[in-house]
C-alpha cells in the first residue's frame, strides 16, 4: 500500500543540534544502490551527485545490512566528511562506530542518522500497540467467537513509564496528551526537562515505581547500558493488569522472561514491534501467547520512511554545503 501524503513537523521532534567539527563540502555519492528518490534529495539540497572516489566528500548510506562493505568504503575513502545512515537505530553499525571512535575527530566523518524523522509513525504505532494490549485486542481478535464478558482497561488517567527521552518519546507524549496520563520519563540526564512529563528519573530509579506503572512503552536507544535491562525482576514487579510495549530494540528486552511474565499472568498484555532475535524463528513460544501482538518490526514501514529520510537528506545535503549544523548527529563513543 502506497502513502499518498504525509505531513512532517521534523524539526518538532529533533534533539538540539550536536556539535560537530566544521566540514569541507564537496561531492555526494548514494551507496550502495542509487536511490533515485535519494539522489533527487541531494539535489534538491543543492549537492552534486557523483560516483564514489577519491574526490567523495559526502556518503549516503542506504543499506542497514552492509555494514562490513561500508566499513571498508570510509577506510579506503580518508576524504568522506559525512556519513548519512538510513536509519535511527545505528546499533547494526556498532563495529564501524567504534572503530570510528578510536579515531581523532579530524580524521574521521561526521556521521549521522535518521534519529527524529521517523518519531510520528512510530509513535502512533506505540499508542496503537498500548491501546491493543489494554483493550485485549489481540486474544479477543484470536478468540474469533463472541465474549461471555466484557473486559479491557482504559489508558484514561493511567501511570505510564516512558523508557527514553529522544523524537519516539516525544512525539509519543505529544498523541498521550490527551488521555491524562501520569507519565514517568527515564532518561539518563532526569534533570533535562520534557515536556509533557510527569516527572522525571535517571537509569538507576526508576525500577523502585515498577509496582505502581500500568502501561510501559520502551522508546530508548540499544546501548551497552540498555541491553535487556527488561527481565524477570522487572516483569515481576509490574502489576498484573499492566501492559508492556516495546517499539524500540528487541535488545532491551529478555524476550524468555516476558514469555514466562505473559505465561505465569505477571502482566495482563504486551505489544512488540521488535524482538531479540529478530526476525523470530516459527514457533517461538511467545507467538503462542494470546495477549501478546507482535507486528513484525512494522512501525516505519518503507512508505513512511522513504519520504522522511528523503527529507532529512535534503536538509542535511544544503547543511553540509553552507557549513550549517547538521540534524541527528550520533556520538560515535556512545554508539547513538
Amino acid at each position: 500500500m502506497q502513502q499518498r501524503h504525509q505531513q512532517h513537523d521534523e524539526g518538532r521532534y529533533l534533539t538540539p543540534h550536536a556539535p560537530h567539527r566544521a566540514l569541507h563540502p564537496g561531492p555526494i555519492a548514494v551507496a550502495p544502490t542509487r536511490g533515485e528518490a535519494f539522489v533527487d534529495a541531494v539535489r534538491a539540497g543543492g549537492g552534486d551527485v557523483q560516483p564514489l572516489d577519491e574526490h567523495t566528500r559526502g556518503l549516503v548510506w542506504l543499506s542497514q545490512t552492509r555494514s562490513a562493505e561500508l566499513a571498508e568504503i570510509i577506510h579506503n575513502h580518508p576524504g568522506i566528511e559525512w556519513l548519512q545512515l538510513p536509519w535511527a537505530g545505528v546499533d547494526a553499525f556498532s563495529s564501524l562506530l567504534g572503530e570510528l571512535a578510536a579515531k581523532d575527530e579530524h580524521s574521521r566523518p561526521v556521521v549521522t542518522s535518521a534519529k527524529g524523522a521517523y518519531s510520528e509513525p512510530v509513535a502512533e504505532h506505540a499508542l496503537a500497540l498500548v491501546l491493543a494490549a489494554l483493550r485485549e485486542v489481540p486474544q479477543k481478535a484470536r478468540a474469533a467467537r463472541w465474549q461471555e464478558q466484557r473486559t479491557g482497561l482504559s489508558v484514561f488517567g493511567n501511570r505510564v513509564l516512558l523508557v527514553g527521552a529522544g523524537g519516539v518519546a516525544r512525539a509519543f507524549l505529544d498523541l498521550l496528551a490527551a488521555f491524562r496520563c501520569d507519565v514517568t520519563v527515564v532518561r539518563r540526564d532526569p534533570t533535562q526537562h520534557v515536556e509533557g512529563a510527569g516527572s522525571i528519573v535517571g537509569h538507576d530509579g526508576w525500577r523502585e515505581l515498577l509496582p505502581e506503572i500500568d502501561v510501559v512503552v520502551v522508546a530508548a536507544a540499544h546501548t551497552e547500558s540498555t541491553t535487556r535491562m527488561w527481565g524477570a525482576a522487572e516483569f515481576a514487579a509490574l502489576p498484573e493488569h499492566a501492559v508492556f510495549v516495546n517499539i524500540a530494540r528487541g535488545a532491551l528486552v529478555d524476550i524468555d522472561a516476558l514469555v514466562v511474565a505473559l505465561q505465569k499472568g505477571q502482566i495482563a498484555g504486551a505489544g512488540l514491534d521488535v524482538t531479540d532475535p529478530e526476525p523470530l524463528p516459527d514457533g517461538h513460544p511467545i507467538f503462542d501467547i494470546p495477549q501478546c501482538v507482535i507486528t513484525s518490526h512494522s512501525a516505519d514501514t518503507p512508505d513512511m520512511t522513504k519520504p522522511l529520510l528523503a527529507a532529512r537528506v535534503a536538509h542535511n545535503t544544503q547543511a553540509f554545503l553552507s557549513g550549517a549544523a547538521l540534524r541527528g548527529v550520533v556520538s560515535v563513543e556512545e554508539g547513538y
